[in-house]
Protein backbone atom coordinates (compact mmCIF):
# COMPACT_ATOMS: atom_id res chain seq x y z
CA UNK A 1 0.00 0.00 0.00
CA UNK A 2 1.21 3.54 -0.33
CA UNK A 3 2.85 5.48 1.68
CA UNK A 4 0.65 7.99 2.46
CA UNK A 5 -2.83 6.75 3.64
CA UNK A 6 -4.34 10.24 3.46
CA UNK A 7 -4.50 9.82 -0.64
CA UNK A 8 -8.12 10.90 -1.10
CA UNK A 9 -7.88 8.99 -4.55
CA UNK A 10 -8.09 5.03 -4.01
CA UNK A 11 -5.92 4.19 -6.56
CA UNK A 12 -3.55 6.17 -5.22
CA UNK A 13 -4.05 5.30 -1.52
CA UNK A 14 -3.63 0.89 -2.60
CA UNK A 15 -1.33 1.09 -4.77
CA UNK A 16 1.01 -1.61 -4.12
CA UNK A 17 4.11 -0.78 -2.93
CA UNK A 18 5.67 -4.36 -2.14
CA UNK A 19 5.53 -7.15 -4.44
CA UNK A 20 3.82 -9.21 -1.75
CA UNK A 21 0.59 -7.19 -2.35
CA UNK A 22 0.64 -7.66 -6.13
CA UNK A 23 -2.19 -9.71 -7.31
CA UNK A 24 -2.14 -11.83 -10.75
CA UNK A 25 0.44 -11.88 -13.45
CA UNK A 26 2.49 -14.31 -12.09
CA UNK A 27 4.90 -15.32 -14.80
CA UNK A 28 4.92 -11.98 -16.11
CA UNK A 29 5.99 -10.57 -12.35
CA UNK A 30 8.71 -13.38 -12.45
CA UNK A 31 10.02 -12.42 -15.45
CA UNK A 32 10.72 -8.83 -14.21
CA UNK A 33 12.51 -10.22 -11.10
CA UNK A 34 14.84 -12.38 -13.20
CA UNK A 35 15.51 -9.66 -15.52
CA UNK A 36 16.04 -7.21 -12.58
CA UNK A 37 18.55 -9.76 -10.83
CA UNK A 38 20.98 -9.78 -13.99
CA UNK A 39 22.03 -6.51 -13.15
CA UNK A 40 23.25 -7.25 -9.62
CA UNK A 41 25.74 -8.80 -11.75
CA UNK A 42 26.10 -6.58 -14.52
CA UNK A 43 24.19 -6.24 -17.15
CA UNK A 44 21.13 -8.22 -19.43
CA UNK A 45 21.87 -8.57 -22.76
CA UNK A 46 19.13 -6.40 -23.23
CA UNK A 47 19.04 -3.39 -20.76
CA UNK A 48 15.09 -2.62 -21.57
CA UNK A 49 11.51 -3.80 -20.70
CA UNK A 50 8.39 -3.69 -23.17
CA UNK A 51 5.46 -4.26 -20.62
CA UNK A 52 2.32 -4.77 -22.85
CA UNK A 53 -1.43 -5.08 -22.06
CA UNK A 54 -4.44 -2.85 -21.76
CA UNK A 55 -4.70 0.30 -19.01
CA UNK A 56 -5.31 -0.58 -15.23
CA UNK A 57 -3.58 -4.44 -15.07
CA UNK A 58 -0.77 -2.95 -12.85
CA UNK A 59 1.89 -2.76 -15.67
CA UNK A 60 3.87 0.67 -13.32
CA UNK A 61 2.66 -0.69 -10.24
CA UNK A 62 4.39 -4.18 -10.72
CA UNK A 63 7.70 -1.84 -12.18
CA UNK A 64 7.62 0.63 -8.81
CA UNK A 65 6.65 -2.72 -6.45
CA UNK A 66 9.59 -4.76 -7.52
CA UNK A 67 11.99 -1.83 -7.41
CA UNK A 68 10.88 -0.84 -3.95
CA UNK A 69 11.80 -4.09 -2.51
CA UNK A 70 15.00 -3.94 -3.95
CA UNK A 71 16.19 -0.17 -2.52
CA UNK A 72 16.40 0.80 -6.05
CA UNK A 73 15.33 4.43 -7.43
CA UNK A 74 12.36 4.84 -9.88
CA UNK A 75 12.85 8.12 -12.02
CA UNK A 76 9.50 8.21 -14.32
CA UNK A 77 8.35 9.93 -17.31
CA UNK A 78 4.24 9.59 -17.86
CA UNK A 79 1.86 10.64 -20.55
CA UNK A 80 1.42 14.27 -18.70
CA UNK A 81 5.23 15.00 -19.79
CA UNK A 82 7.25 15.99 -22.33
CA UNK A 83 8.89 12.87 -23.46
CA UNK A 84 10.58 14.60 -26.40
CA UNK A 85 14.71 13.47 -26.84
CA UNK A 86 15.09 16.45 -24.67
CA UNK A 87 13.51 15.49 -21.70
CA UNK A 88 14.02 11.61 -22.15
CA UNK A 89 18.10 12.75 -22.12
CA UNK A 90 17.47 14.42 -19.14
CA UNK A 91 15.36 11.89 -17.56
CA UNK A 92 18.93 10.21 -17.73
CA UNK A 93 20.86 12.72 -16.50
CA UNK A 94 18.89 12.95 -13.34
CA UNK A 95 19.45 8.78 -13.23
CA UNK A 96 22.87 9.74 -13.10
CA UNK A 97 22.40 11.60 -9.35
CA UNK A 98 22.40 7.62 -8.08
CA UNK A 99 24.48 5.90 -10.68
CA UNK A 100 25.97 6.78 -14.22
CA UNK A 101 23.65 6.10 -17.13
CA UNK A 102 26.39 5.80 -19.48
CA UNK A 103 29.76 4.87 -17.24
CA UNK A 104 29.93 2.17 -14.67
CA UNK A 105 32.04 2.62 -11.43
CA UNK A 106 29.79 3.57 -8.57
CA UNK A 107 30.65 2.86 -5.00
CA UNK A 108 27.37 0.92 -4.65
CA UNK A 109 27.43 -1.39 -7.32
CA UNK A 110 23.56 -2.70 -6.27
CA UNK A 111 22.05 0.63 -5.92
CA UNK A 112 20.03 1.17 -9.12
CA UNK A 113 18.13 3.53 -11.02
CA UNK A 114 14.99 2.63 -13.16
CA UNK A 115 14.52 4.96 -16.04
CA UNK A 116 10.44 4.09 -16.56
CA UNK A 117 8.38 5.47 -19.65
CA UNK A 118 4.73 4.88 -19.26
CA UNK A 119 2.53 5.12 -22.12
CA UNK A 120 5.22 4.88 -24.78
CA UNK A 121 2.63 4.22 -27.50
CA UNK A 122 1.72 7.72 -27.17
CA UNK A 123 4.92 9.22 -28.91
CA UNK A 124 4.63 10.67 -31.93
CA UNK A 125 6.95 10.28 -34.76
CA UNK A 126 9.62 7.90 -35.98
CA UNK A 127 12.26 6.25 -34.79
CA UNK A 128 15.04 7.99 -36.68
CA UNK A 129 17.61 9.33 -34.19
CA UNK A 130 17.35 13.57 -33.75
CA UNK A 131 21.04 15.50 -34.66
CA UNK A 132 23.43 15.30 -31.60
CA UNK A 133 24.40 18.90 -32.14
CA UNK A 134 21.21 20.08 -32.35
CA UNK A 135 20.15 18.21 -29.07
CA UNK A 136 23.18 19.54 -26.55
CA UNK A 137 22.84 23.27 -27.96
CA UNK A 138 19.35 22.97 -26.66
CA UNK A 139 20.83 20.99 -23.51
CA UNK A 140 23.00 24.04 -22.56
CA UNK A 141 20.75 27.13 -23.95
CA UNK A 142 20.54 29.65 -20.63
CA UNK A 143 17.14 31.14 -22.57
CA UNK A 144 14.21 28.59 -21.78
CA UNK A 145 12.70 29.48 -25.30
CA UNK A 146 15.76 27.95 -27.03
CA UNK A 147 15.98 25.11 -24.40
CA UNK A 148 12.37 23.87 -25.19
CA UNK A 149 11.70 21.52 -27.56
CA UNK A 150 8.11 20.87 -28.62
CA UNK A 151 6.12 17.61 -27.96
CA UNK A 152 7.24 14.62 -28.37
CA UNK A 153 9.91 15.57 -30.93
CA UNK A 154 12.76 13.04 -31.54
CA UNK A 155 11.34 11.14 -28.18
CA UNK A 156 11.29 7.69 -30.34
CA UNK A 157 14.69 7.94 -31.40
CA UNK A 158 15.96 9.02 -28.46
CA UNK A 159 14.28 5.48 -26.65
CA UNK A 160 16.21 3.92 -28.94
CA UNK A 161 19.83 5.85 -27.89
CA UNK A 162 18.84 5.30 -23.91
CA UNK A 163 18.81 1.55 -24.64
CA UNK A 164 21.48 1.21 -26.64
CA UNK A 165 23.80 3.37 -24.63
CA UNK A 166 22.22 2.90 -20.75
CA UNK A 167 23.88 0.91 -18.29
CA UNK A 168 20.84 1.12 -15.43
CA UNK A 169 17.48 -0.51 -16.16
CA UNK A 170 14.70 0.58 -18.63
CA UNK A 171 11.40 -0.14 -18.66
CA UNK A 172 8.70 0.91 -21.02
CA UNK A 173 4.96 0.75 -20.79
CA UNK A 174 2.89 0.51 -23.63
CA UNK A 175 -0.94 0.09 -23.64
CA UNK A 176 -1.48 -0.78 -27.30
CA UNK A 177 1.52 -2.26 -29.29
CA UNK A 178 0.80 -1.18 -32.99
CA UNK A 179 0.44 2.11 -31.19
CA UNK A 180 4.58 2.21 -30.95
CA UNK A 181 5.54 0.73 -34.00
CA UNK A 182 3.33 3.01 -35.87
CA UNK A 183 0.82 1.39 -38.98
CA UNK A 184 2.70 2.48 -41.48
CA UNK A 185 4.07 -0.28 -44.13
CA UNK A 186 8.00 0.12 -41.76
CA UNK A 187 6.00 -1.31 -38.60
CA UNK A 188 8.09 -4.38 -38.49
CA UNK A 189 11.40 -2.53 -38.79
CA UNK A 190 10.29 -0.30 -36.05
CA UNK A 191 9.25 -2.87 -33.70
CA UNK A 192 12.96 -5.13 -34.46
CA UNK A 193 14.54 -2.21 -33.16
CA UNK A 194 13.27 -1.97 -30.28
CA UNK A 195 13.02 -5.61 -29.47
CA UNK A 196 16.65 -6.14 -30.32
CA UNK A 197 16.89 -4.11 -27.35
CA UNK A 198 14.44 -4.81 -24.83
CA UNK A 199 12.55 -7.77 -23.45
CA UNK A 200 8.80 -7.65 -24.37
CA UNK A 201 6.16 -9.26 -21.50
CA UNK A 202 2.65 -9.29 -21.94
CA UNK A 203 0.76 -8.57 -19.06
CA UNK A 204 -2.91 -10.46 -19.03
CA UNK A 205 -5.96 -8.39 -17.33
CA UNK A 206 -6.85 -9.81 -13.63
CA UNK A 207 -8.52 -12.83 -13.01
CA UNK A 208 -11.75 -13.14 -10.66
CA UNK A 209 -9.60 -15.13 -7.46
CA UNK A 210 -7.34 -11.78 -8.04
CA UNK A 211 -10.19 -9.17 -8.64
CA UNK A 212 -11.90 -10.99 -5.33
CA UNK A 213 -8.92 -10.59 -2.90
CA UNK A 214 -7.87 -7.03 -3.90
CA UNK A 215 -11.70 -5.69 -3.34
CA UNK A 216 -11.65 -7.71 0.08
CA UNK A 217 -8.56 -5.93 1.39
CA UNK A 218 -9.56 -2.45 0.08
CA UNK A 219 -12.64 -3.34 1.75
CA UNK A 220 -11.35 -4.48 4.93
CA UNK A 221 -8.98 -1.58 5.28
CA UNK A 222 -11.78 0.90 5.13
CA UNK A 223 -13.98 -1.11 7.49
CA UNK A 224 -16.42 -1.23 4.87
CA UNK A 225 -18.67 -4.82 4.98
CA UNK A 226 -20.21 -6.14 1.78
CA UNK A 227 -22.95 -8.96 1.18
CA UNK A 228 -21.68 -11.74 -0.66
CA UNK A 229 -24.01 -11.79 -3.43
CA UNK A 230 -22.94 -7.97 -3.98
CA UNK A 231 -19.03 -9.07 -3.76
CA UNK A 232 -19.36 -11.59 -6.57
CA UNK A 233 -21.73 -9.01 -8.64
CA UNK A 234 -19.30 -6.39 -9.00
CA UNK A 235 -16.44 -9.19 -9.05
CA UNK A 236 -17.64 -10.54 -12.39
CA UNK A 237 -18.54 -7.21 -13.85
CA UNK A 238 -15.10 -5.93 -13.58
CA UNK A 239 -12.76 -6.49 -16.79
CA UNK A 240 -10.18 -6.87 -15.15
CA UNK A 241 -9.08 -3.49 -14.86
CA UNK A 242 -7.71 -3.09 -11.09
CA UNK A 243 -7.49 0.86 -11.28
CA UNK A 244 -11.60 0.88 -11.92
CA UNK A 245 -11.59 -2.15 -9.61
CA UNK A 246 -11.07 0.04 -6.28
CA UNK A 247 -11.99 3.70 -7.99
CA UNK A 248 -15.65 1.87 -8.17
CA UNK A 249 -15.40 0.64 -4.69
CA UNK A 250 -14.56 4.31 -3.93
CA UNK A 251 -17.31 5.38 -5.67
CA UNK A 252 -19.95 2.75 -3.96
CA UNK A 253 -18.39 3.32 -0.30
CA UNK A 254 -19.97 7.43 -0.74
CA UNK A 255 -23.26 5.85 -1.09
CA UNK A 256 -23.59 3.13 0.96
CA UNK A 257 -21.41 4.18 4.17
CA UNK A 258 -20.31 1.07 6.14
CA UNK A 259 -21.91 -1.59 4.17
CA UNK A 260 -22.13 -2.51 0.70
CA UNK A 261 -25.15 -4.39 -0.48
CA UNK A 262 -26.33 -6.20 -3.83
CA UNK A 263 -29.29 -3.22 -5.05
CA UNK A 264 -26.24 -0.71 -4.36
CA UNK A 265 -24.17 -2.80 -6.66
CA UNK A 266 -26.68 -3.74 -9.62
CA UNK A 267 -27.84 0.16 -9.93
CA UNK A 268 -24.23 1.20 -10.20
CA UNK A 269 -23.62 -1.48 -12.91
CA UNK A 270 -27.08 -0.74 -14.78
CA UNK A 271 -25.78 3.45 -14.83
CA UNK A 272 -22.89 2.83 -17.18
CA UNK A 273 -19.97 0.89 -15.24
CA UNK A 274 -17.35 -1.24 -17.01
CA UNK A 275 -18.80 -4.53 -18.65
CA UNK A 276 -16.82 -7.22 -19.40
CA UNK A 277 -15.08 -7.08 -22.90
CA UNK A 278 -17.02 -8.17 -26.05
CA UNK A 279 -16.17 -9.81 -29.15
CA UNK A 280 -16.01 -6.94 -31.96
CA UNK A 281 -18.78 -8.46 -34.38
CA UNK A 282 -21.36 -9.15 -32.15
CA UNK A 283 -20.65 -5.87 -29.96
CA UNK A 284 -20.91 -3.72 -33.27
CA UNK A 285 -23.80 -5.35 -34.03
CA UNK A 286 -25.09 -3.99 -30.50
CA UNK A 287 -23.61 -0.48 -30.85
CA UNK A 288 -25.12 -0.11 -34.65
CA UNK A 289 -28.58 -0.96 -32.96
CA UNK A 290 -28.12 0.92 -29.82
CA UNK A 291 -31.07 3.69 -29.79
CA UNK A 292 -29.17 6.14 -27.25
CA UNK A 293 -25.99 8.15 -27.23
CA UNK A 294 -25.71 6.89 -23.69
CA UNK A 295 -25.79 3.10 -24.49
CA UNK A 296 -23.60 3.34 -28.04
CA UNK A 297 -20.91 4.97 -25.36
CA UNK A 298 -21.36 2.37 -22.94
CA UNK A 299 -21.13 -0.59 -25.56
CA UNK A 300 -18.18 0.86 -26.86
CA UNK A 301 -16.34 0.95 -23.89
CA UNK A 302 -16.50 -2.88 -23.42
CA UNK A 303 -15.31 -3.18 -27.61
CA UNK A 304 -11.99 -2.23 -25.95
CA UNK A 305 -10.80 -1.19 -29.26
CA UNK A 306 -8.88 2.60 -29.14
CA UNK A 307 -10.52 5.23 -30.69
CA UNK A 308 -8.48 5.35 -33.99
CA UNK A 309 -9.22 1.80 -34.03
CA UNK A 310 -12.92 2.20 -33.40
CA UNK A 311 -13.32 4.96 -36.15
CA UNK A 312 -12.15 3.36 -38.98
CA UNK A 313 -14.36 -0.04 -38.13
CA UNK A 314 -17.23 2.90 -37.77
CA UNK A 315 -15.76 4.43 -41.27
CA UNK A 316 -15.69 1.32 -43.20
CA UNK A 317 -18.95 -0.21 -42.14
CA UNK A 318 -21.49 3.05 -42.24
CA UNK A 319 -22.45 2.64 -45.76
CA UNK A 320 -22.96 -0.89 -45.93
CA UNK A 321 -25.21 -0.90 -42.97
CA UNK A 322 -27.22 2.55 -43.50
CA UNK A 323 -29.30 3.01 -46.66
CA UNK A 324 -30.47 6.08 -45.76
CA UNK A 325 -27.73 8.64 -47.86
CA UNK A 326 -28.41 11.60 -45.34
CA UNK A 327 -27.52 8.95 -42.33
CA UNK A 328 -24.25 8.44 -44.09
CA UNK A 329 -23.57 11.70 -44.66
CA UNK A 330 -24.51 12.94 -40.89
CA UNK A 331 -22.22 9.69 -39.51
CA UNK A 332 -19.58 10.69 -41.83
CA UNK A 333 -19.64 14.54 -40.22
CA UNK A 334 -19.32 13.00 -36.88
CA UNK A 335 -16.51 10.81 -37.62
CA UNK A 336 -14.84 14.16 -39.01
CA UNK A 337 -15.37 16.15 -36.29
CA UNK A 338 -13.78 12.49 -34.67
CA UNK A 339 -10.99 12.89 -36.83
CA UNK A 340 -9.84 16.05 -36.16
CA UNK A 341 -10.42 15.62 -32.07
CA UNK A 342 -8.01 12.69 -32.44
CA UNK A 343 -5.21 14.72 -34.39
CA UNK A 344 -5.40 17.11 -31.32
CA UNK A 345 -3.65 15.26 -28.66
CA UNK A 346 -0.48 15.70 -31.22
CA UNK A 347 -0.74 19.37 -30.01
CA UNK A 348 -2.44 19.54 -26.82
CA UNK A 349 -2.31 17.05 -23.79
CA UNK A 350 -4.80 19.06 -21.63
CA UNK A 351 -7.50 18.16 -24.31
CA UNK A 352 -9.60 15.08 -23.67
CA UNK A 353 -9.06 13.60 -27.61
CA UNK A 354 -9.74 10.40 -26.75
CA UNK A 355 -12.69 10.42 -24.87
CA UNK A 356 -14.09 12.60 -27.85
CA UNK A 357 -12.97 10.78 -30.01
CA UNK A 358 -14.48 7.48 -29.29
CA UNK A 359 -17.68 9.03 -28.04
CA UNK A 360 -17.92 10.81 -31.51
CA UNK A 361 -16.99 7.33 -33.21
CA UNK A 362 -19.62 5.81 -31.48
CA UNK A 363 -21.98 7.89 -32.20
CA UNK A 364 -21.61 7.94 -35.93
CA UNK A 365 -22.25 4.14 -35.95
CA UNK A 366 -25.58 4.64 -33.33
CA UNK A 367 -27.46 7.37 -33.43
CA UNK A 368 -27.40 8.73 -37.17
CA UNK A 369 -30.12 6.42 -37.82
CA UNK A 370 -32.50 3.35 -36.91
CA UNK A 371 -31.40 -0.29 -38.29
CA UNK A 372 -34.10 -1.66 -39.44
CA UNK A 373 -33.35 -4.77 -40.97
CA UNK A 374 -32.86 -7.95 -39.14
CA UNK A 375 -29.15 -8.92 -40.35
CA UNK A 376 -26.70 -6.55 -40.95
CA UNK A 377 -23.48 -6.77 -42.73
CA UNK A 378 -20.70 -5.93 -40.84
CA UNK A 379 -17.11 -6.66 -41.92
CA UNK A 380 -13.18 -6.13 -41.34
CA UNK A 381 -11.57 -2.95 -42.41
CA UNK A 382 -9.26 -4.05 -45.01
CA UNK A 383 -7.20 -0.78 -44.43
CA UNK A 384 -6.17 -2.96 -41.06
CA UNK A 385 -5.14 -5.65 -43.23
CA UNK A 386 -1.32 -6.39 -43.57
CA UNK A 387 0.47 -8.04 -45.85
CA UNK A 388 -2.26 -8.37 -48.51
CA UNK A 389 -1.26 -7.27 -51.97
CA UNK A 390 0.84 -4.32 -50.65
CA UNK A 391 2.36 -3.15 -53.81
CA UNK A 392 -0.42 -3.02 -55.88
CA UNK A 393 -2.45 -0.96 -53.07
CA UNK A 394 0.60 0.78 -52.88
CA UNK A 395 -0.21 1.90 -56.53
CA UNK A 396 -3.76 3.12 -56.00
CA UNK A 397 -2.68 5.01 -53.00
CA UNK A 398 -0.14 7.19 -55.35
CA UNK A 399 -2.37 7.49 -57.77
CA UNK A 400 -4.75 8.79 -55.42
CA UNK A 401 -2.08 11.16 -53.62
CA UNK A 402 -1.01 12.77 -57.10
CA UNK A 403 -4.57 13.04 -58.43
CA UNK A 404 -5.49 14.91 -55.47
CA UNK A 405 -1.99 16.94 -54.28
CA UNK A 406 -2.15 15.35 -50.96
CA UNK A 407 0.29 13.47 -49.01
CA UNK A 408 0.95 9.60 -49.21
CA UNK A 409 -0.57 9.07 -45.23
CA UNK A 410 -3.63 11.33 -46.22
CA UNK A 411 -4.53 9.28 -49.08
CA UNK A 412 -4.05 6.26 -47.23
CA UNK A 413 -5.91 7.22 -44.26
CA UNK A 414 -8.62 9.49 -45.76
CA UNK A 415 -9.34 8.48 -49.66
CA UNK A 416 -8.71 4.78 -49.68
CA UNK A 417 -10.64 3.80 -46.75
CA UNK A 418 -14.47 5.31 -48.36
CA UNK A 419 -13.56 3.83 -51.95
CA UNK A 420 -12.46 0.17 -50.84
CA UNK A 421 -15.82 0.39 -48.42
CA UNK A 422 -17.84 1.31 -51.89
CA UNK A 423 -16.28 -1.86 -53.68
CA UNK A 424 -15.59 -4.35 -51.05
CA UNK A 425 -17.01 -7.71 -51.78
CA UNK A 426 -17.91 -8.22 -48.23
CA UNK A 427 -20.74 -5.45 -49.39
CA UNK A 428 -23.78 -7.89 -51.32
CA UNK A 429 -25.06 -4.97 -53.05
CA UNK A 430 -21.65 -3.89 -54.41
CA UNK A 431 -21.37 -3.74 -58.22
CA UNK A 432 -17.63 -4.72 -59.15
CA UNK A 433 -18.39 -4.08 -62.74
CA UNK A 434 -18.99 -0.56 -61.85
CA UNK A 435 -15.70 1.07 -63.41
CA UNK A 436 -16.67 4.63 -62.80
CA UNK A 437 -14.63 5.71 -60.60
CA UNK A 438 -11.32 3.05 -61.35
CA UNK A 439 -11.57 4.37 -64.89
CA UNK A 440 -11.39 8.01 -63.52
CA UNK A 441 -8.63 7.42 -61.35
CA UNK A 442 -6.66 5.99 -64.04
CA UNK A 443 -6.41 2.40 -62.16
CA UNK A 444 -5.44 -0.81 -63.98
CA UNK A 445 -7.26 -3.84 -64.06
CA UNK A 446 -5.15 -5.18 -61.29
CA UNK A 447 -5.69 -2.38 -59.25
CA UNK A 448 -9.56 -2.19 -59.85
CA UNK A 449 -9.74 -5.54 -58.22
CA UNK A 450 -7.80 -5.23 -55.00
CA UNK A 451 -10.03 -2.49 -54.57
CA UNK A 452 -12.52 -4.95 -54.66
CA UNK A 453 -10.87 -7.00 -51.85
CA UNK A 454 -11.05 -9.84 -54.72
CA UNK A 455 -8.17 -12.79 -54.77
CA UNK A 456 -6.07 -11.96 -58.06
CA UNK A 457 -6.02 -16.28 -58.68
CA UNK A 458 -9.79 -16.40 -59.43
CA UNK A 459 -11.27 -17.26 -62.22
CA UNK A 460 -13.91 -14.46 -61.69
CA UNK A 461 -11.36 -11.90 -60.63
CA UNK A 462 -9.28 -12.59 -64.27
CA UNK A 463 -12.54 -12.35 -66.27
CA UNK A 464 -13.11 -9.17 -64.76
CA UNK A 465 -9.21 -7.61 -65.31
CA UNK A 466 -10.30 -8.50 -68.69
CA UNK A 467 -13.53 -6.57 -68.98
CA UNK A 468 -12.23 -3.75 -67.15
CA UNK A 469 -8.97 -3.34 -69.45
CA UNK A 470 -11.62 -3.05 -72.59
CA UNK A 471 -13.49 -0.67 -70.85
CA UNK A 472 -10.20 1.10 -70.25
CA UNK A 473 -9.09 0.58 -73.75
CA UNK A 474 -12.46 2.11 -75.05
CA UNK A 475 -12.22 5.13 -73.05
CA UNK A 476 -8.91 5.78 -73.63
CA UNK A 477 -9.85 5.49 -77.54
CA UNK A 478 -12.63 7.71 -76.62
CA UNK A 479 -10.47 10.42 -75.01
CA UNK A 480 -8.02 10.38 -77.62
CA UNK A 481 -11.05 10.95 -80.36
CA UNK A 482 -11.66 13.87 -78.16
CA UNK A 483 -8.47 15.24 -78.51
CA UNK A 484 -8.15 14.72 -81.91
CA UNK A 485 -11.39 16.79 -83.12
CA UNK A 486 -11.11 20.25 -81.18
CA UNK A 487 -7.34 20.22 -83.49
CA UNK A 488 -8.08 21.95 -86.91
CA UNK A 489 -7.00 20.16 -89.86
CA UNK A 490 -5.68 22.92 -92.10
CA UNK A 491 -4.41 25.74 -91.08
CA UNK A 492 -3.97 29.19 -92.66
CA UNK A 493 -1.02 31.75 -92.80
CA UNK A 494 -3.28 33.66 -90.64
CA UNK A 495 -3.02 30.80 -88.01
CA UNK A 496 0.32 30.61 -87.78
CA UNK A 497 2.88 33.07 -85.91
CA UNK A 498 6.13 34.68 -87.36
CA UNK A 499 8.47 32.13 -86.57
CA UNK A 500 6.59 29.60 -88.73
CA UNK A 501 4.73 27.72 -85.91
CA UNK A 502 1.04 26.73 -85.51
CA UNK A 503 -0.53 28.55 -83.06
CA UNK A 504 -3.43 27.21 -81.04
CA UNK A 505 -7.27 28.42 -81.10
CA UNK A 506 -7.52 27.71 -77.59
Amino acid sequence: MSDNPDHSDWTERYRPDSEELLEGNVRARQTIRNWLEKWDDGMPPKKGLLLIGPPGVGKTTVARAIAKDRGWNVIELNASDDRNALAIRKAATRGATHKSLFSIGDENENKRTIILLDEVDHLSGSFSAIDEKKLHKKAIAENPEESQMKGDSGGKGELLNLLEKTTQPVILACNVEMGLWGRGRNWRSARDKVLRRALKIEFRRADEESRRKISRRVLKEENLTIDPGALDYFVRNNPGDLRALVKDLQILSTSCKDHINLEAVVEYSELGTRDTQVDTFPGLERLYRANTSKESVQISRVLDKDPDEMAAWVSWNNSSVHFDMEAVKRGSRALSYCDMALNVRFTNRAYRSWYWGSNLSSLAASVVADVGQERISISYPEILRRGREPWRREGIIEKLSNSCGCSKKAARQELYVPLAAIHSSSVEDNDHSDFTISLAYQFDGEEHITLCGLKPSLGKSRELVERYENARGITENEISFEEESIIPEETTEENNDVTGNQTTLF
